[in-house]
């Protein structure tokens, strides 16, 4: 995009983009999806599940994420669940990390629209306005 075409950004806007993208930089290895730890009662009565105070089977760790449009899920061991927090909790900053960009975005694209006066602006916005 040229200069002259480049949304402008103030100096907080800017400062909080080189904040995202420094923090971005800063993430390692990533595993995105869902994890499920979950305990459970079995169909046997006189199992200590169903005891008082019960004493529930599990863990049992579900990853579930989508690949190709189709969701796929890994059951893991405890260890593995301790080894891959981290890669899940970046997956996490990431996704944060990025929603702040979009508002970024959006934020500096709407005062150029009204800059410019040109259209741009949410409905919400302009329905207030």
């Amino acid at each position: 995009m040229s200069e002259e075409g480049r949304i402008r950004l103030n100096a907080r806007q800017r400062a909080r983009q080189r904040r995202i993208v420094m923090e971005l930089s800063d993430v390692e290895l990533a595993l995105h999806g869902s994890v499920e730890v979950r305990r459970t009662r079995c169909g046997n009565v006189g199992c200590a599940c169903h005891g008082k105070p019960p004493r529930l089977h599990g863990p049992y760790i579900s990853w579930t994420r989508k690949v190709e449009g189709r969701t796929v899920t890994r059951v893991l061991t405890g260890d593995q669940y301790a080894d891959y927090q981290d890669l899940f909790e970046n997956s996490r900053r990431i996704k944060q990390l990025v929603a702040e960009l979009h508002d970024l975005t959006l934020e500096a694209v709407e005062a150029d629209a009204g800059r410019r006066g040109r259209p741009g602006r949410s409905s919400a916005r302009s329905a207030e306005g």
